[in-house]
């Protein structure tokens, strides 16, 4: 809106929670408006006398005749309603010739004013977990201890007010980890602080009810802390047993209010049965300033409520937060870790962990105390909470707990570091974990060995690697632990021994010897149904080039996780299914992979997956004609690669930044690029990363007049390629003698390498070779030949939706005199999605895939209003008015495009046979 006001004028509505900086950003804005003067507007001191639209229109449009004025109203839901609606009028009718942009902020612990609801809103967020640690290292100046900073962050919950207020809390010394944090760490008075004041209720009735759903949140199962609206009735029953009933309840457990009670307060939302606070912080502050006698009584009310369960882990923890005083209480603590282990009792990771929590907190033996806290974040880990496992982790620390204790917590804080953290540190954390679980659980140790390989394979650290993969015993088989699985605890232990010996010989070259064991891997997953096995089937088969088994455990990993609620292991399995899809040359389904992959990675706290995702886009976006978006995504692989040591990921980005620009016609900037990655000596890329990208080296080496370093790394790639793990290495093999042969003997090898493609499958490499051929055959003065190889390489880029790489076709094409058919045209895309630019096409996808607009701007890297730009500019282009409509427009259009790609293929490969132009 600022941009646009020395122009036009226009209206916005900023909405948020109590303390995500309404006023902050208003004032942000004001300082920042250059183009006139800035105008504040208040309710004014008299409450009886108010502008009326007309007026307060007029002094606008006055005050900008000469230049924009930008004008700013700040709470205004704190304005009386009159004034309120006054302003609201105003707003709807100011007219974009008016020249005056107008800025009002709302809060949104309750529900918007009717007045202003016609009004365009941006609604806050909290912030991201960076730029929450960002802000925290500005306050602090980075002294904050690596405890204390993690649960300062996850206390805070993404909102600034609260992070400021638990920092002015610490003294230097709590802050620096040399004394002990207060607890709780966000009391009372910090809530209070950062909500602007302690919620409160117009009656007693609603007082209790506020305080009864925030006590039920508590324990909530999902995400949004939300309550059963049965289960509140029925305390609130038990709380208050006067005739009457609660506020905008009803008189049973039905769905609708009671025209007879009073309406439902307003900082709550009743949806479906379900009730939940508006504003999380005010939901917390509610409980928290509550005397401690009347929230023990809600916590005693909801856990005898009949819809509690009785025996249930919510009615657990609701009785064991009745209990007088802080001091332990065995019993119930027994009880409710008890009660969390039971798999048989239906509760979420989420539950889980919030359970274990409370019964470590009850827990006076230090040993057991270290040994449930480590349980929760066990459980908050698998929920995709790694904010909340960091504290619980540091909260373990006890150097009296046995080190079988010890070891799973060193185990958890690896895992954790190896998904969002330096994987240095991964790989030591997980070191020192395998070795405190040898003597008494050799099976968890030989795990962590194994993860403590994956995160030195992360680094690119070789030696690590292999040392970390040293020989062990041979398998034994071993009692199975109480309570444990014995059929499949041994499975697992099979598929990580053999996992490790497979992985060991492929690194060291014995390429003979990884293909048995690492087979062994894949088979024995085809009837497991664990995820954590299910996603070592498919980095095996990864390993071994079978990219149809890595698929089908990718996806089998994935639909596990999803039914077992592992939030944490989603996003690896879409990162195995999009490498499996690249690997394939199956560029458009990478895409869907990561694109979904990158968004469940980000709301997991996993930036480390995130960056491999980010990788990944970057390479299918490589041979489309988006290079800003390869740029995004490059530059964000790599802000994260280099700050957590992701030589993998490092070196993948650098490739698709490479391979964009061989793309474009740039072979010297390729080879630049590639030559730091693929030529022998200390600077090399990761050792599983820059074999792949040898044939871009070799065409951008040769195009670039290189031919010397394009012949250097050919040896080493040819025995990737008898290795069989890259099903298109034989083919891009081939090319590359091509390109450097003489041309009595490139003409055979181009053929060959067609021949092999054909084989492999995949449409991408194989265009690649044809128009190679083409241009080849175009430069030797064989046009009829050429024009066959050019339609073949053009119909398989358009089929791939390699469109930067269908022009080099298209331009080929054109000086051999022929017509080639305009970009789209040939693809079955309808007329009207044709208009669209690049960057709408890939909003309008991911909207109708189902995505919603911060979803995709998290994605393409661009903020929210930048998405809500475009998709107006779709809507309009298309002449649609809702995302359903979109997305059937997309869904046909990829249909018409599949169908005649497939047309295009048979007249190309008859062409081909018969030297027929194109």
């Amino acid at each position: 809106m600022l941009d646009a006001l020395p122009a036009h004028g226009g209206r916005l509505l900023l909405a948020g929670e109590p303390g995500l900086g309404r006023t902050t950003l208003l004032q942000w804005a004001a300082r920042s408006f250059r183009a006139g003067p800035v105008l504040h507007l208040g309710p004014g001191p008299d409450a009886n006398a108010h502008l009326t639209a007309g007026q307060l229109l007029d002094t606008l449009r006055a005050a900008a005749v000469a230049a924009p004025v930008l004008v700013c109203a700040d709470d205004a839901h704190r304005w009386d309603a009159p004034a309120r609606t006054e302003l609201a009028r105003a707003a709807r009718l100011l007219s974009t010739a008016d020249r005056v942009g107008l800025l009002l902020s709302v809060a949104s612990d309750r529900a918007v004013g009717p007045e202003f609801a016609r009004l365009p809103v941006v609604h806050l967020d909290p912030l991201a977990p960076a730029r929450a640690a960002a802000l925290l290292d500005d306050l602090t100046d980075g002294v904050a201890a690596p405890a204390v900073r993690e649960q300062l962050l996850a206390e805070a919950e993404g909102n600034p007010a609260l992070l400021v207020a638990l920092v002015r809390r610490l003294s230097p010394a709590e802050l620096r980890g040399h004394r002990p944090l207060p607890g709780p760490l966000a009391d009372a008075g910090v809530l209070a602080e950062a909500a602007g004041g302690v919620p409160t209720g117009p009656s007693a009735h609603a007082r209790d009810l506020l305080l009864t759903v925030a006590a039920a949140g508590e324990a909530s199962d999902g995400s949004d802390a939300d309550a059963d609206a049965g289960l509140v009735r029925d305390a609130l029953r038990r709380l208050r047993p006067a005739p009457g009933h609660g506020p905008g309840l009803g008189p049973d457990p039905g769905l609708g209010p009671d025209p007879g009670a009073e309406p439902l307060p307003g900082q709550l939302v009743l949806a479906g049965d379900r009730l939940r606070f508006r504003s999380p912080l005010v939901r917390r502050t509610v409980h928290a300033t509550a005397a401690a006698d009347r929230r023990r009584a809600v916590h005693r009310a909801l856990a005898d409520a009949p819809d509690g369960g009785g025996h249930c882990l919510t009615a657990l923890l609701h009785r064991s937060w009745s209990l007088d005083g802080p001091a332990p209480a065995p019993a119930s603590a027994d009880r409710l870790a008890a009660t969390a282990a039971d798999g048989a009792v239906p509760a979420s990771h989420r539950l889980r962990a919030t359970a274990y929590a409370r019964a470590a907190e009850l827990t006076a033996d230090g040993a057991r105390r270290a040994e449930r806290y480590t349980a929760a974040a066990e459980q908050a880990l698998l929920a995709g909470r790694p904010e909340r496992a960091r504290p619980l982790l540091a909260a373990a620390r006890d150097r009296a707990a046995p080190d079988a204790v010890r070891g799973r917590a060193e185990l958890l804080r690896g895992m954790t570091e190896l998904r969002d953290g330096p994987v240095g540190d991964a790989h030591q954390s997980l070191l020192l974990a395998a070795s405190l679980l040898a003597a008494d659980d050799p099976a968890e140790a030989a795990a962590a060995a194994l993860a403590a390989a994956d995160a030195a394979w992360a680094a690119g650290d070789l030696p690590a690697c292999l040392a970390t993969l040293a020989p062990e015993p041979p398998l034994r088989a071993e009692h199975p632990s109480p309570g444990s699985d014995g059929p499949a605890a041994a499975r697992t232990a099979a598929v990580v021994h053999d996992h490790r010996v497979g992985m060991r010989a492929l690194l060291e070259g014995r390429l003979d010897r990884a293909g048995a064991p690492l087979g062994q891997v894949v088979r024995r997953s085809r009837t497991g149904d664990r995820p954590e096995t299910l996603l070592r089937s498919a980095a095996a088969a990864l390993l071994l080039g079978d990219v149809d088994a890595a698929r089908s455990g990718g996806a089998r990993a994935l639909a596990a996780a999803r039914q077992l609620g592992s939030d944490a292991l989603v996003p690896q399995a879409l990162e195995y299914l999009a490498y499996a899809e690249l690997r394939a040359g199956r560029h458009p389904q990478a895409r869907t992979h990561a694109e979904e992959g990158l968004r469940t990675a980000l709301r997991a706290g996993q930036r480390n997956t995130a960056a491999h995702h980010r990788a990944v886009l970057a390479l299918a976006a490589s041979i489309e004609e988006e290079p800003d978006a390869v740029a995004r995504h490059v530059a964000a692989a790599l802000d994260t690669a280099r700050r957590h040591g992701l030589a993998q990921a490092a070196a993948l980005a650098q490739w698709a930044a490479a391979r964009a620009d061989l793309g474009r016609g740039r072979p010297f900037d390729a080879a630049d690029r590639l030559g730091l990655l693929v030529l022998p000596g200390p600077g090399r890329g990761h050792f599983a990363v820059w074999r792949l990208a040898v044939p871009c080296f070799v065409e951008a080496a040769v195009l670039a007049g290189r031919d010397e370093d394009a012949r250097r790394v050919l040896t080493d790639f040819a025995d990737w390629a008898a290795f069989g793990a890259d099903p298109q290495a034989a083919a891009q093999l081939a090319r590359c003698h091509a390109l450097l042969a003489p041309a009595e003997h490139a003409d055979a090898l181009y053929r060959h390498a067609l021949d092999r493609h054909d084989e492999a499958g995949g449409d991408f490499e194989r265009a690649r070779t044809a128009l190679l051929y083409g241009k080849w055959l175009r430069r030797r003065r064989r046009p009829r030949e050429a024009r066959g190889r050019l339609g073949t390489a053009l119909a398989g880029f358009e089929r791939c939706g390699a469109g930067v790489w269908a022009a080099q076709a298209r331009d080929e094409l054109r000086a051999l005199g022929a017509a080639p058919r305009s970009p789209g045209a040939g693809a079955g895309t309808p007329a009207r999605l044709g208009r669209l630019t690049p960057q709408q096409l890939r909003i309008a996808r991911q909207v109708a895939e189902g995505a919603t607009n911060r979803e995709v701007a998290l994605t393409l890297g661009v903020s929210t209003r930048t998405v809500d730009y475009h998709l107006r500019k779709v809507f309009a282009a298309l002449g649609v008015r809702s995302r359903l409509e979109l997305a059937r427009m997309v869904g046909q259009a990829e249909r018409a495009q599949e169908a005649q790609a497939a047309q295009d293929a048979r007249r190309a490969g008859h062409q081909e046979k018969t030297g027929a132009q194109p």
